[in-house]
Parts: structure tokens; sequence; C-alpha cells
């Protein structure tokens, strides 16, 4: 699995120079931009001087000076925009990285430790020596003599000694399975995440444009917010993965611990090792959720709070309508009351 992580670590390496390679395509798109961005300023300022003159006020020159700067954003659009941004958000992605790749390193160096120990508990234990260590496996054969009690015991030495095997053969089958969708999944949000920012960069100037014109102001703050938020989805990965490191980490001390101890049995377990490889696959799909959560993209606050604000309305029209009817239905039971 040590050769497939090398694998894997070359595809993200792709898909960086993927990135890097495309971002010149934004300058394709910037003619476009300038002749819409250049139509829309004209009709913004003629608009502005328009109803300053018509109501006989002086005409306020810092507001007009909004589509120019957008022009100059649209001009210079790589290295303006693009560079700012992602100069300012590349440090976050290269501090989660460190602390994935130290996680992943001591990880690394525990499992080695606990592998050594383990096999060093089996081979101290007389009843299980002969399952992980040739030369036992041989002394204890040499040990029987050809007596069919011996052939016996020597046939369900070899048939318990190939079960060991394809019990671990099996467990390691699936873990490697488990593994493989693991970074398989961290490779498919990191391939997402690429597209999207570079269809965001290449279609950047046209967004820009449109936001010059009126109607369209919200479009340059969508889009920046947008990309902001697909940006980091590389550091909540790599925060998610270093969590999972650490939990990792913390399991395999306990284990150490437990295999210092001369009278402590290994039962070659991975079953807790596999629970957290299927938490962390399915983790991986939330990262979009939880990179939402450190900058709003979408609106959908918005629209979450319009469907809660309409829900109570709909249950306080509700609850009136009921008191009303409840108040109604009392009071001519009292009235019939009175009048007998």
């Amino acid at each position: 699995m040590m050769l497939a992580a090398i694998e894997f670590e070359n595809l993200h390496q792709v898909l960086r120079s993927l990135y890097t390679e495309m971002m010149p395509l934004c300058s394709n798109m910037a003619g476009v931009a300038k002749g819409i961005a250049g139509l829309g300023a004209l009709f913004y300022v003629a608009v502005r001087v328009w109803q300053s003159l018509a109501r006989a006020e002086p005409i306020d020159v810092y507001p007009l000076l909004r589509p120019f700067a957008i022009g100059l954003c649209i001009m210079f659009f790589p290295t303006i925009v693009l560079g700012t941004i992602n100069s300012v958000l590349s440090p976050v992605v290269k501090g989660t990285n460190q602390m994935l790749q130290t996680q992943t390193f001591d990880m690394n160096k525990y499992r080695e430790q606990k592998d050594k120990l383990e096999y060093e508990a089996m081979v101290r234990n007389p009843e299980t020596a002969y399952l992980v260590s040739n030369e036992e496996f041989d002394k204890k054969l040499e040990e029987l003599g050809w007596e069919p009690k011996d052939l016996g015991t020597m046939a369900g030495m070899y048939v318990e000694r190939g079960m060991y095997n394809m019990k671990k053969s099996i467990r390691e089958f699936f873990r490697d399975i488990l593994e493989l969708l693991f970074q398989a999944a961290a490779l498919l949000i990191d391939t997402l995440r690429t597209f999207f920012l570079i269809v965001l960069s290449i279609l950047g100037p046209i967004a820009f444009a449109i936001s010059v014109w009126d109607g369209f102001q919200s479009t340059l703050t969508q889009w920046i917010t947008r990309y902001v938020s697909v940006y980091l989805w590389l550091p909540v990965a790599d925060l998610f993965s270093s969590v999972l490191a650490k939990i990792q980490i913390l399991m395999l001390q306990k284990d150490i611990e437990a295999l210092q101890d001369p009278t402590y049995i290994p039962d070659s377990s991975s079953g807790v090792y596999i629970v957290f490889m299927i938490i962390g696959i399915i983790g991986y799909f939330t990262v979009p959720t939880v990179a939402g959560w450190i900058i709003q993209a979408g609106g959908m606050g918005n629209y979450g709070r319009n469907v809660n604000n309409t829900a109570t309305k709909s249950m306080d029209k509700a609850s009136g309508a009921a008191g009303a009817a409840g108040g109604a239905v009392v009071g001519n039971i009292v009235g019939r009351i009175r009048g007998k």
C-alpha cells in the first residue's frame, strides 16, 4: 500500500500542475469580459449622472469609480485577483499539509513498532509461536514422532497455521481495499476541487464583468465566496486526515503499551482500524459542507432562514386560528349557560 500511496500522491501533484497550466486561459476570456464591462460601465455612469442632474444634485464621483476598478481587475485578472487570493490562502494549505505529513510519519513509525512487538509477543507464547515463525514451526515438527497421535498433531498444526495465514490474508485484503477506497475518496474531492477552481478561474472575468451591471452586483461577492470556499476543500480534507491519523496514533500507542506486558497475548484483530477507515471514507464527502461553514457560499443560509421564518409565521397563524376557534366555542357555551 506504500506504493499505492505514492501513486495517489503523484496524482495529486498532477492536479496541482493542471490548475497552474490552465490559468493562462483566463486571458482568453478577458477580451469578452472587457466588452461586457465597458458597456455596463457606460450605462452605470450614465444612469447615475442623469439621476444627479435630474435632481439638481452634485455628482458624487466616488461611486462612479466602481466599474473602473472592476475593469482593472479584469485586465489583470490572473495577477491581481487570482494571485492575491491564492497568495493569501496558500499558507493555510501548506500549514494543514505539514500537519498531515507529521501525523502520517508518526503513524507509520508507531505501526512499525507495533508490528515488531506483536511478532515478538506471538513468538514468546509457545502456543502461537509456530503460527508466525517458520523456525518454531520446524522445531515443533522435529519434536514430534511418526506415531498416529503425532501425525494427527502434525496435521492439526498445518491446519491451524493455514487458517491463521488465511485469516491474516483476508484481513490484509480488506484493509488494502479500504485504504484504496480512502485514497480514492481523497482523490475524488481533490479532482472536483481542481475542476471547480479551473471553471471559476476561467469564467471569473465574465462574472466580474456582469457584476458591473445594475442588479448583478452580488455576482462579484458570490464568485469570491465560492472560490474561497472551494479552495478551502483541500485544507479541510487535510485536517480531517490529520484527525484520523491522530486517532490511529492513539490506538497504536495503547496497543504498544499492552504489547509491552509479557503476559499479554495479541489477537491480531484489525476490526477497529477497518471501522475507522470506513468512517474516513464517509467523512471525506462532508468536506464541502465543512468548508461552507467557514465561509458561506451559495446563499443557503438566507434560504434556510426564510424557510424557518415562513414556518414560524405559519405556526403563529395556525395557533392564532386555533385560539380564536377555541375562544368562540367557549364563549358560545358560556352565553348559552347564562341565557338559561
